[in-house]
């Protein structure tokens, strides 16, 4: 039974994610005795692992979504939680390699430069194969326009999965999936 449930955010994103609050706040309705957490993450991936490992405890399960997708599947892996990931990022340090110099986060309005090192230590993160897929849950819509879906089908083999055809990114429709959220995760 999971007493505490942590959505990890995306690249570029912030803990006031539209697919965060939207959870949080429909799980507060639930007559489940869980702690919802959403931290609001460092853009050096070293320091965001630091963070989220520093939440976990007995009992943790992770929601993430595209970047926040990786960090939970690595967490998932090394720890042996429970995790639904959203459209998850499956190598983002060959995609964010494109991606070096100057950033700026909107949602926490913040200015910083992503280096070869921050994309070093997402590499760093990797599974080349899952070792124990049976504890994560793809939910993936094939127009995400931003990570190639066939990368995290593929990747997802062997995990529980339910692909949509169409959508985006953002995960269109992602209420219809907080049920299934919940029971995949144990939060009751």
């Amino acid at each position: 039974m999971a007493r505490r449930v942590i959505y990890i955010h995306g690249f570029n994103s912030s803990e006031e994610s539209f697919k965060a609050q939207q959870f949080g706040k429909w799980l507060a309705k639930l007559p489940v005795d869980c702690e919802y957490l959403t931290p609001r993450l460092s853009f050096d991936p070293r320091i965001a692992i630091t963070q989220l490992v520093t939440l976990i405890e007995e009992g943790t399960v992770l929601v993430g979504s595209s970047l926040g997708g990786y960090y939970a599947t690595y967490l998932s892996q090394l720890y042996g939680l429970k995790a639904v990931v959203i459209n998850p990022a499956v190598k983002p340090f060959d995609l964010l390699a494109d991606y070096l110099g100057a950033q700026y986060n909107p949602y926490q309005k913040i200015h910083y430069e992503l280096t070869l090192a921050h994309v070093d230590a997402l590499e760093q993160l990797y599974y080349p194969r899952l070792v124990q897929p049976r504890l994560i849950m793809l939910l993936q819509q094939m127009g995400d326009e931003v990570l190639p879906y066939q990368q995290a089908v593929h990747y997802f083999v062997a995990c529980e999965q339910r692909i949509e055809f169409a959508g985006d990114h953002s995960f269109v429709a992602f209420q219809r999936y907080f049920d299934t959220i919940v029971n995949f995760l144990d939060i009751t």
